[in-house]
């Protein structure tokens, strides 16, 4: 009787881990609910950034001590997927999971990058 007592307790510590790693991609009025009037805040390339999403489409990215981006954004309902425009580039597609509390813009390779959500247009960076 023991063991089966402890392979079902082993079985519930499984389960329970592989809740806690769950894996969510958000939708399109997720993504448009969770980067509206927000600002996302991460590292790209190594670099610190800070990206403003306006309610309008407009979308503006900034690195500490670089001239700031304008450019736009979109959500696709067909595909779940957020979408940016920038100056030389075109639209691009990434996707956004949350997983274990945190969100993630994921490229159409696979590759996650983090980045944290704060309430409203916080482009200024903290001092050094």
């Amino acid at each position: 009787m023991h063991r089966r007592t402890a392979i079902s307790g082993l079985a519930g510590l499984i389960l329970s881990a592989g809740a806690a790693t769950a894996e969510v991609t958000l939708t399109a009025a997720e993504i448009t609910t969770l980067l509206s009037g927000r600002t996302a805040i991460g590292e790209w390339n190594g670099r610190p950034y800070r990206q403003y999403f306006n309610s309008d489409g407009a979308t503006i990215y900034a690195e500490r001590g670089a001239r700031s981006a304008l450019g736009y954004w979109r959500t696709d309902p067909d595909t779940a997927e957020y979408q940016s425009w920038w100056r030389g580039s075109g639209w691009e597609s990434w996707q956004i999971i949350r997983r274990d509390g945190m969100h993630f813009w994921v490229n159409q390779d696979g590759a996650a990058l983090a980045f944290d959500m704060v309430d409203g247009q916080q482009l200024n960076w903290p001092p050094e």
